[in-house]
């Protein structure tokens, strides 16, 4: 979205912005929570995507959006799940960040760093 100094720009998109989130609080879309206890630490989120050889995780969700919340930080990551899945598919295709996890690393997923996925 273009800058601008104007407030009446800044009273509108600000009021976009508030939509958005009475939307996203009351229910509107559907939000699946992670909660990751070592991205604190590692700069990085696991997403998983396989699982004992089935597919799981983001490739089966049906939620709308992603909330990723990181423990010790007491911070939280809302992802769009359509283009968090376009990002992955790049990945995948060119065989980044894919990693073994989960318990007895029998999960399958892409160990993507928290930067990455903010476009920082």
């Amino acid at each position: 979205m273009k800058y601008s100094r104007s407030f009446t720009h800044d009273v509108v998109v600000g009021q976009l912005g508030e939509d958005w989130a009475k939307e996203f609080f009351s229910g509107a879309f559907k939000l699946e929570v992670k909660f990751d206890s070592m991205a604190h630490v590692t700069g990085n989120v696991f997403i998983e995507y396989s699982s004992r050889g089935k597919p799981s995780g983001i490739a089966v969700t049906d939620a709308d959006y992603y909330l990723y919340i990181i423990a010790e930080f007491n911070h939280a990551i809302i992802l769009n799940v359509e283009n968090l899945k376009e990002s992955l598919r790049f990945y995948y295709k060119h065989n980044m960040y894919i990693r073994n996890g989960g318990d007895d690393d029998t999960s399958v997923g892409f160990l993507v760093p928290i930067n990455e996925l903010l476009g920082v």
